[in-house]
């Protein structure tokens, strides 16, 4: 029992304590240990609680979790998800599944999350992986607003504003006012201000150019020179051009008009007898055009007469140029190229350059090339192909019709190569205005030739 204490008693004033005597650290080693059960208890009473592995381990748990023995439990890697927390077993985890989950995290607690679904006016940049989610971004045409979050339609530089930043991500169309020199005569959200036309020495300017519009040129040929004589008396005539649009001045009969070279004071011919030269310039043209479609015909005679002896010897690898099995000049007449393939040096490529931006159809392309070009537009995370697309033209319905393809960059170049329009000038216009210069470069560089052995 506790002793009997008056509260209304004053208490005694105590004396302090003392303070316990230093315990030198080397004797407590020596100290004998505690026999009874009772002596252990009141000793780890006195130790703080931690849970895991013993106080001898040097591990560390990175998790900071441990299982019921005490065991550290492991997390999951980048790609893994957890499928049984650690407790009484060990942790369990499981392969993400690409394109469905992800786990872009190291945890002892975290499953798989599952991908973003690019939706709507959203297109992937990038696809879900088991380390990654998706990457969605806006259509082309599109930008993404950062307070909403959701797509909105670029803006349109007016006529006379030119682009300065594309519309791209979060950023939204920037445009600038053409400057003195420049125009834009076509309102849209991909053409910079161009340069205004400059017109030749032997043209002149019918229009100046404006913010709006390009400077117009008109070719300057004076049909010919009048002689009349001087009237100080001097020895050299002085030539006097006509505009071949203005009658006033002119002689009234064609015998006193004297046609003169330019520059010459003396007179060169009549214009009786240069219209005398036509049939004769006309004869001349259709001896050359004779003689050419006869020297066609003896070649094209004489390769298949070839063709015939050497096809037991032909090489295997051997095959017509991807050109076609025909050339065609400016005069519309069909050269054989098997013809041409037998004129070049043995030491020379079979394969010839890319066809410049000439005119020349999209379609007149190696297959070669225009797997190049397909691979290029696919290639590129930034969907370049859905950009080209409008550029060539393309409503977006179409577009969105290209993407349930295998290979949208490919269906578009052969639905689009089908066109008449389809040259290889508007194919590089296109690429450069989507600022892919390196797939317009590709066209010109020249296929890889075998070396000779």
């Amino acid at each position: 029992m506790l002793p009997f204490t008056n509260k209304d008693e004053p208490t005694q004033p105590q004396e302090p304590h003392s303070a316990p005597p230093a315990v030198n650290p080397l004797c407590m080693t020596s100290q004998p240990k505690m026999g009874s059960g009772a002596s252990r208890r009141a000793r780890s009473s006195f130790l703080p609680y931690r849970q895991g592995p013993t106080w001898g381990s040097k591990e560390k748990c990175l998790t900071k979790m441990y299982t019921t023995s005490g065991e550290c439990c492991k997390a999951c890697n980048l790609g893994e998800g957890v499928v049984q927390p650690c407790g009484v077993n060990q942790t369990v985890c499981e392969p993400c599944l690409d394109s469905v989950t992800y786990s872009d995290t190291v945890s002892a607690t975290e499953p798989c999350k599952p991908c973003t679904q690019c939706v709507g006016l959203h297109s992937m940049s990038a696809p879900c992986v088991e380390s990654d989610d998706a990457v969605c971004r806006c259509a082309y045409g599109y930008f993404q607003d950062e307070l909403s979050g959701s797509c909105k339609e670029c803006s349109i530089c007016e006529v006379g504003f030119g682009l300065m930043f594309p519309c791209r991500d979060s950023q939204d169309t920037v445009c600038e006012e053409c400057p003195e020199g420049t125009f834009s005569d076509e309102a849209n959200f991909v053409d910079p201000c161009l340069p205004c036309t400059i017109c030749e020495e032997n043209e002149v300017m019918v229009k100046e150019c404006t913010a709006t519009s390009d400077a117009e040129c008109r070719d300057l040929h004076p049909r010919w020179t009048t002689h009349t004589p001087s009237l100080a008396g001097s020895d050299s005539p002085e030539p006097i051009t006509r505009d071949p649009f203005n009658t006033e001045g002119m002689a009234t009969t064609l015998a006193d008009i004297v046609t003169t070279v330019m520059g010459s004071s003396q007179p060169v011919v009549s214009r009786g007898t240069a219209d005398n030269l036509i049939p004769v310039y006309c004869s001349i043209l259709a001896a050359v055009v004779v003689g050419l479609v006869a020297y066609i015909a003896f070649k094209r005679w004489n390769s298949c007469k070839q063709n015939k002896q050497g096809a037991n010897n032909r090489p295997v690898n051997q095959t017509p140029s991807p050109e076609g099995e025909k050339l065609h000049s400016d005069s519309g007449i069909s050269v054989d190229s098997q013809s041409l393939h037998d004129q070049q040096p043995p030491n020379q490529s079979t394969q010839g350059p890319a066809p410049k931006g000439d005119g020349s159809l999209y379609a007149s392309l190696p297959p070669s090339k225009q797997e190049e070009v397909e691979k290029l537009l696919s290639s590129s995370a930034e969907e370049t192909w859905r950009q080209l697309a409008g550029e060539l033209g393309y409503k977006e319905d179409l577009i969105d019709c290209f993407t349930r393809e295998e290979s949208p960059a490919r269906a578009l170049l052969a639905d689009w190569s089908a066109k008449e329009t389809a040259t290889l000038d508007a194919l590089l216009v296109a690429l450069r205005k989507i600022q892919r210069g390196d797939i317009a470069e590709s066209l010109y560089s020249e296929s890889t030739a075998t070396s000779p052995v």
